[in-house]
Order: structure tokens, then C-alpha cells, then sequence
């Protein structure tokens, strides 16, 4: 095996590969499909499947990829060469992830419940997309 196979970017692609290769064959889903399910943007999941990126993709993309498609979070990040599921800049072991409010519980529910629209799942993602993006005011 020469470097450029050893590469996480090598490994992430191939990681990738198989989890789209499941769905199509398990759901019929095309690679637009899948960005739909998991809210990861088509040119994103096309430079994953390429290995083009520099940086470490998001982990909050990876993990809802990995949510979406069923697949465990853990492989994903050993592809990534995250033996321990973070990269170390965002490992802590005294870190406590706060309780999630009830309200984004059923939003997660609905994004990850087959039987609501792709349409609806579509609808709400791009709200949360603009939610995330905007300008917050600042009280004071």
C-alpha cells in the first residue's frame, strides 16, 4: 500500500463509499439522495468521496451522515484516523454535553423517522441551516 492510500482522506472516501453503496442498494438512493437524507451538501459527500479536503470535514456533518445512513460514527472517524472519536483539539474527558432541549429532540426525530417526506426533512433542514447562519443580536 503506497502513502496516498494510507491517507485519511484515501480511507474517509472509501468509508464513504461503502455507506453509499449500502444505501443505494438497500434504499435505491442516488449520492443526491443521500445528501438529502443527511443533510450533508451534494458537493460536500462528492469531495468526500474524492478525498479532496484539507482540513477535517465537520463532525457534526460526519455524524449526521453516519445517523442518516446507519452506519457507526466510530468507523467514520477511525477512516479519519480519530482513534478516539475526536480529534484531541476537541477530546476532553472531563467535557459533560449538555441535556438536549425537548423541542430539537423531536426535531432530531423527525430528520431520522423514514416515514416522514424527504420534502419535510428537506423544509427543515433549511430552516436550521438559515437559523445557524444568521446574525444573532446580542443583548446589552
Amino acid at each position: 500500500m503506497g502513502a496516498a492510500q494510507d491517507s485519511p482522506q484515501a480511507a474517509f472516501a472509501r468509508f464513504v463509499r461503502r455507506a453509499i453503496d449500502d444505501a443505494k442498494s438497500e434504499h435505491g438512493w442516488t449520492v443526491s439522495d443521500v445528501a438529502a437524507q443527511t443533510g450533508v451538501g451534494r458537493s460536500t459527500v462528492f469531495r468526500w468521496l474524492a478525498g479532496d479536503w484539507q482540513d477535517y470535514p465537520e463532525l457534526a456533518k460526519v455524524r449526521g451522515f453516519c445517523s442518516a445512513l446507519d452506519v457507526p460514527v466510530g468507523a467514520a472517524f477511525r477512516a479519519l484516523g480519530l482513534p478516539d472519536g475526536e480529534p484531541a483539539s476537541l477530546a476532553r474527558k472531563d467535557r459533560v454535553d449538555p441535556p438536549v432541549d425537548a423541542d430539537l429532540r423531536v426535531i432530531m426525530a423527525r430528520l431520522t423517522d423514514p416515514a416522514v417526506a424527504p420534502e419535510e426533512k428537506k423544509l427543515i433542514r433549511d430552516m436550521l441551516r438559515y437559523l445557524a447562519h444568521r446574525q444573532v443580536r446580542r443583548a446589552g
